[in-house]
C-alpha cells in the first residue's frame, strides 16, 4: 500500500467524520468560546506576576483504571478482546499473530517483512489489490498488514456504519491473501531500495551495527536483509511462511469502538469459527547471548562533522521482578533533568544529545544502551563522561530528591500508555500475546512506587556491567582528536565495514 493511498484514505475518513458528526459540535464550541472570550477580558491575567516553574502545583494523576472489556475464545483457539467506546462513530481492530522475522531461514532474511507487506498489498483471492484499494478508499477505511521481529499484525479501521463490509475485507486479507506475483516484485524492489539507502543516515548505521555487536551478525535479532537473501525468496516461500503462522490458535484479535459486543461476538463467530488451527508446534525461540564482550568499534564516515556513539551491553526481560526498579534507575540516568543531561550536556557541554535506556523485551533479553551525538573533537571526553556516570550510579547512593523525580517521571509517562481505550486494548492484547498476567500494569506501578534508594543502587550494581560495555562510534577518524585508542592504555579499535554486498 503506497503512502499516498494511505494518506488519501485517511483524508476521506476525517472528511466524512467532519461532515457527518463533528462540524455541528465544533460550530457550537466556537460560538461558546467567542462569547466567553468577549465576557472575560484577559486584562486581569496580564497583571499577574509570573511564577517560577518550581512553584507550579498540579493535581495528582488519576488512578489507572481499565475500561470494561469482553474476552472470549472460539473453539479453534482464536482469542478475542472487545472494548466498546461510543465517543466517536469509529471501529478499529488488530489481529496480533504469533510469528516474526526471528523464525525465517537465515538464507531468506527479509521473508517475514516481505510476507507482511504482500498479505495486504497483494490483494485477496476475491478482490485484486487495486480493487481492494478502491473499495477501502471509497469507504474512508483501511486494512493494513505487517510482520516485525516478534509478531505479525493485520489491522483495520472504519466508520461504524461501514463496519460489516470492512470487516469482511479484513477477514479476506487475514485468511485469503492472493500473494500476486507483480505485487511481490514491487515489494522486493522497495526492499532493495531500502538496502541501497541503509547507509545514508549515520544514526541508522549506529543502531544497526550496535545490535550486531550485542546479539551477533547472524542472530535473528540483528541480521539484515541483503540483495542475495531477497533473491532466494520465491512466492512459494511466502505462501509457506504465511500458512505456518497465520492460524487462529496463534492469533489474538482486539476490536475497539462504537459497537454492541454481543453483535460483534456473533459476527466474529460466523466469519472465523471455521478457520483451521495449527497442525504443527511453534518453532523454538532463538538463543540469545552477548556476542562481543566489551571492545571499541568504529565506522568511518569521512563526510561527518560529528560522532554518533552507542555504549552498552545485553539488557533484560520485562518479567524480571527488578524491571520496575530498573525503569526508575534509567530515569535517574536519562531524560530531561537526568544525570547524563545535567552533567554531560549541560555542565560539560559535550553533547548535542545524550541518553541511556535499559532495554527489556517481553520474551528475550533487550539491550542496555547509552550514547548520543557530539562534535568530533569531543568524542573521547563524551565516552569517558558517560561511562563515569554509569560507574557513579553503581557506586554512590542517589539522593532522595533524585529518586522521587525519577519515580514520578516513570509513573507519569507510563500512564500515557493508557490514554484512550485503543491504547489500553493494545496493551491487554500484547500482555496476553506474551503470556504476561493481565494485571502486569498494576504490578509495574506498584513496583515503581515501592522503589527505594537502596533498590536503585542494588540493581545498578547488579545489572550494569562496566566490563561488558561495548562502544561503537560512527564518525570521521581524522577529526576525532584525541583518538579512540586513547580511551585506555590497551584500547584496540576495531573497524567495521558497512559496504553493502552486491548479489553474486
Amino acid at each position: 500500500m503506497s503512502k499516498r493511498k494511505t494518506m488519501g484514505r485517511g483524508r476521506n475518513l476525517w472528511r466524512t467524520l467532519w461532515t457527518k458528526h463533528l462540524r455541528p459540535y465544533w460550530t457550537m464550541l466556537f460560538a461558546v468560546g467567542f462569547v466567553v472570550s468577549t465576557l472575560f477580558h484577559p486584562a486581569a491575567s496580564v497583571a499577574a506576576t509570573p511564577r517560577h516553574y518550581t512553584e507550579l502545583e498540579f493535581p495528582p494523576l488519576r488512578e489507572l483504571q481499565l475500561p470494561d472489556y469482553t474476552r472470549f475464545q472460539l473453539d479453534n483457539g482464536l482469542t478475542v478482546y472487545l472494548i466498546e467506546d461510543r465517543e466517536l462513530p469509529l471501529i478499529s481492530g488488530n489481529a496480533l499473530i504469533q510469528t516474526g522475522s526471528r523464525f525465517e531461514p537465515s538464507d531468506k532474511v527479509g521473508l517475514a517483512n516481505l510476507t507482511g507487506n504482500v498479505i495486504r498489498a497483494g490483494g485477496t483471492q476475491n478482490h485484486p489489490a487495486d480493487e481492494l484499494n478502491r473499495i477501502l478508499e471509497q469507504n474512508a477505511a483501511s486494512v493494513e498488514s505487517s510482520i516485525g521481529s516478534t509478531a505479525g499484525s493485520v489491522s483495520f479501521s472504519a466508520l461504524s456504519e461501514d463496519f460489516g463490509d470492512v470487516f469482511d475485507l479484513f477477514v479476506e486479507v487475514l485468511r485469503q491473501p492472493a500473494f500476486a506475483e507483480d505485487k511481490i516484485e514491487v515489494a522486493k524492489n522497495q526492499m532493495r531500495g531500502n538496502i541501497a539507502r541503509r547507509n545514508d543516515e549515520p544514526g541508522s548505521i549506529a543502531d544497526r551495527e550496535f545490535q550486531k555487536l550485542i546479539y551477533g551478525e547472524t542472530s535473528p535479532y540483528a541480521r539484515t536483509a541483503e540483495y542475495e537473501t531477497l533473491e532466494n525468496i520465491a512466492r512459494e516461500d511466502i505462501q509457506s511462511f504465511y500458512e505456518q503462522f497465520f492460524v487462529p490458535d496463534r492469533t489474538i484479535l482486539g476490536i475497539v469502538g462504537d459497537f454492541d459486543s454481543e453483535a460483534v461476538k456473533t459476527l466474529i463467530s460466523q466469519k472465523l469459527e471455521d478457520w483451521k488451527p495449527a497442525s504443527a508446534p511453534l518453532p523454538e525461540l532463538p538463543n540469545v547471548s552477548q556476542a562481543r564482550e566489551s571492545g571499541v568499534f568504529f565506522v568511518d564516515r569521512p563526510q561527518l562533522t560529528q560522532s554518533y556513539i552507542e555504549i552498552g551491553h545485553l539488557g533484560g526481560v520485562r518479567s524480571s521482578p527488578d524491571y520496575p526498579i530498573l525503569g526508575v534507575m534509567n530515569n535517574v540516568l536519562s531524560g530531561f533533568g537526568g544525570r547524563l543531561f545535567n552533567e554531560v550536556r549541560s555542565r560539560q557541554g559535550l553533547a548535542y544529545s545524550v541518553y541511556a535506556y535499559w532495554g527489556a523485551q517481553y520474551d528475550y533479553p533487550g539491550v542496555f544502551v547509552a550514547g548520543g551525538q557530539t562534535r568530533s573533537d569531543a568524542t573521547v571526553p563524551f565516552i569517558q563522561a558517560v561511562r563515569a556516570e554509569i560507574d557513579r550510579v553503581r557506586t554512590e547512593p542517589i539522593e532522595e530528591e533524585e529518586l522521587q523525580i525519577a519515580k514520578d517521571s516513570t509513573l507519569n509517562s507510563f500512564v500515557f500508555n493508557f490514554a484512550d481505550p485503543s491504547q489500553t486494548l493494545s496493551r491487554l492484547v500484547r500482555y496476553d500475546y506474551y503470556d504476561y498476567p493481565l494485571d502486569f500494569l498494576y504490578q509495574y506501578q506498584d513496583g515503581v512506587r515501592k522503589t527505594t534508594v537502596e533498590d536503585v543502587q542494588r540493581v545498578a550494581r547488579d545489572y550494569l556491567e562496566p566490563d561488558k560495555l561495548v562502544t561503537l562510534v560512527v564518525g570521521t577518524s581524522e577529526a576525532i582528536e584525541p583518538p579512540l585508542s586513547s580511551l585506555s592504555p590497551n584500547t584496540e579499535v576495531t573497524a567495521i565495514d558497512v559496504t553493502i554486498p552486491e548479489p553474486s
